[in-house]
């Protein structure tokens, strides 16, 4: 089995929507560091499980220099963040997202 890990940091903004009161209600921005954990069994005709520029374009355009709320579908929470990572990123098994120092959600898929 092979293992490659891209971590990258993207700087973007986002509010939060939730069922309580929160700071965090309020847009806001961090420096994300996620970091993507890519897997397969055998290598691709290149000799890689992935390419890390291609997992660092398909992430950076998205995300970097945004407004989260204005290019996901979702609430852009470190949790929701990190499995929208995964499933967008080819033979991705697992992302962290650490969007403060002390402050990260893990998706891994089962």
């Amino acid at each position: 089995m092979y293992t490659v890990i891209k971590r990258l940091e993207i700087s973007a903004s986002h509010r939060l929507c939730l069922s309580y009161e929160s700071k965090c209600t309020n847009l806001h921005g961090h420096n994300w560091i996620i970091t993507i954990y890519c897997r397969a069994k055998e290598l691709n005709e290149d000799g890689m499980v992935t390419d890390f520029s291609h997992i660092k374009r398909s992430i950076t355009e998205a995300l970097d220099h945004k407004n989260l709320n204005d290019v996901l579908p979702f609430n852009p929470t470190a949790e929701n963040i990190a499995r929208w990572v995964c499933d967008r990123v080819p033979h991705c098994f697992k992302v962290e997202v650490q969007e403060s120092e002390g402050n990260i959600a893990i998706f891994e898929k089962e």
